[in-house]
């Protein structure tokens, strides 16, 4: 008799402990495992230019550069958007020169609009590239260098600017020749364009920006 109360006091015992921890397990909160989502790294950007050259609403160009490496090797893209016409075109150029700007206007009043990219070469010396849209294509305008005398005073860190609707470019004076011109002086030049030819004219210095 004294065996089956025994039995039946450990049979309860251990029923009760069954049923406290089930409580414990029921109530111990679940943790999920840490998160292993991983930050996407932004690319840096490709392209080391980009500027819209509005023309007339729905109307106008963008000039895009790229290239890897040599900051002064590359190419760039003139992309020609018309939604009105829902007509689209894109030129590619190769560059020589670090893209400083572009703009875009209609400097021999034709109607066709010119591209005019700046670049720097050596990192001080400017050069233009020029391309006119006309009849749905890109013609490049040849852009003339400095005349033979200005070349013995030039050496870079010229400006290209627009004033009163005329294209002009400074630079200041370096090693002069003749005892009429100072170092450090600057020398404007003003540039026309006539059936796509380019002419240049020297100015006086009140023709800067």
């Amino acid at each position: 008799m004294k065996s089956i109360k025994s039995t039946l006091l450990q049979s309860a015992f251990l029923l009760g402990l069954l049923s406290l921890f089930s409580c414990n397990n029921d109530q111990t909160e679940v943790k999920q495992p840490a998160s292993d989502t991983k930050v996407a790294k932004q690319a840096p950007n490709p392209f080391p230019f980009y500027k819209e050259l509005a023309v007339t609403p729905g109307f106008g160009f963008e000039v895009v550069s790229w290239g890897k490496g040599v900051d002064s090797l590359g190419g760039y893209l003139i992309l020609m958007s018309d939604s009105v016409k829902n007509n689209f075109k894109s030129f590619a150029v190769e560059r020589e020169g670090i893209i400083n700007d572009a703009w875009n206007m209609d400097l021999d009043n034709d109607g066709n609009p010119e591209i005019y990219v700046e670049l720097k070469t050596e990192q001080v010396k400017g050069d233009l590239n020029v391309f006119e849209y006309s009849r749905g294509n890109f013609q490049k305008i040849s852009f003339p260098g400095l005349p033979s005398k200005l070349k013995k005073l030039y050496a870079g860190n010229d400006k290209f600017f627009i004033k009163e609707g005329e294209l002009f470019r400074s630079f200041p004076i370096v090693n002069p020749q003749d005892t009429t011109e100072k170092a450090g002086d600057i020398k404007v030049v003003r540039y026309s364009l006539r059936g796509n030819q380019f002419s240049t004219s020297e100015v006086e210095e009140t023709a800067q920006p």
